[in-house]
């Protein structure tokens, strides 16, 4: 998440150059680019917030613990 943090604020940077240059179409490409990096970012931070564990469980053997067979 951090080299994504920094490639977007490098985009941000290039994007207000190409502003200045009058660079409509690499605007353009920058403003796609960074909602793309942004909607990856909200969902990293979606992923980060949900617990990263699952609780399975304890098994329950006892139900098979004192089975005989018969073909003993």
């Amino acid at each position: 998440m951090p080299r994504l943090q920094e490639i977007h604020a490098n985009l941000v940077d290039r994007l207000q150059e190409a502003r200045d240059q009058g660079w409509l179409g690499e605007v353009a490409a920058i403003e796609t680019t960074m909602a793309a990096a942004a909607q990856k970012l909200e969902a990293m931070r979606e992923r980060a917030a949900q617990p990263s564990t699952v609780h399975l469980g304890m098994p329950d053997f006892r139900t098979t613990a004192g089975r005989l067979t018969s073909d003993c």
